[in-house]
């Protein structure tokens, strides 16, 4: 890895001095901002590989983006290239474990719930009916390796009950929001912080033409092979995983 083009990347000049949890907010932050969350690579009839010389040529080299599995596993990489001690999980996130408060990140409010040896990651709804806990994420402690998340990467790449194999996504955070191509449609979320609904969201039907123009000027990604869009129903799994 050239950490140094890494961090280019992500939008940092300047390598951080030293693995503290300042600079860890500050490089997820930047991460988010920087790379798609993107699935793009199935349904252009290619295969999503895990090995990190890959991801670093793909996200870092090529531009692109990736879904769980290539985003966490290539920065975790990056982390531990800083000198941070990286453990991976089969769910990661940026809050407290050890406090089952109440935690606020940007415009969010999350908390971590446990039951037994499993964690529950939760967001806070408001709606009419009032406030609500809406699971985002469940996970344990146990420590992974990278080979572990192998056949799941598969599982997701065939699956018919798989939201990564049914809807071509590609999705990046924004200072105010978030950019989302799902399928054919252009998803644009603002955070107004005026008077009214909290979050303004526009849905734009896109041709063709405009879905590759859409990835050049919003995420910064230029396709080599022709992409096959898709937003098909998911079909529930026989068994929880």
């Amino acid at each position: 890895m050239d950490v140094q083009k890494y961090l280019s990347r992500i939008g940092c000049s300047v390598c951080p001095h030293s693995p503290t949890l300042d600079t860890l907010r500050f490089l997820h932050l930047q991460h988010m901002l920087s790379v798609p969350f993107e699935n793009l690579t199935i349904h252009t009839g290619q295969r999503v590989h895990l090995e990190l010389p890959l991801l670093y040529d793909k996200i870092v080299l090529k531009r692109r983006g990736g879904f769980c599995f290539e985003n966490n596993g290539l920065f975790s990489w990056l982390l531990s290239q800083l000198g941070f001690k990286v453990e991976i999980l089969s769910a990661q996130l940026p809050l407290s474990l050890e406090t089952d408060r109440t935690q606020t990140q940007g415009q969010g409010v999350y908390r971590v719930r446990a039951d037994g040896n499993l964690l529950f990651m939760e967001t806070k709804s408001e709606s009419d009916d009032g406030a609500s806990w809406v699971e985002m994420y469940k996970f344990t402690l146990q420590p992974c390796q990278r080979e572990d998340f192998t056949v799941m990467c598969e599982y997701h790449q065939t699956s018919s009950s798989s939201i990564f194999f049914c809807k071509s996504l590609c999705t990046l955070l924004l200072p105010d929001g978030r950019v989302t191509l799902m399928g054919r449609n252009l998803i644009i979320t603002h955070l107004t912080g005026e008077n009214g609904p909290p979050v303004k969201t526009t849905k734009t039907d896109l041709t063709n033409e405009e879905i590759l123009q859409i990835l050049r000027e919003k995420f910064g990604i230029v396709l080599m092979s022709p992409l096959i869009t898709k937003d098909t129903d998911i079909v529930p799994p026989s068994v929880e995983y």
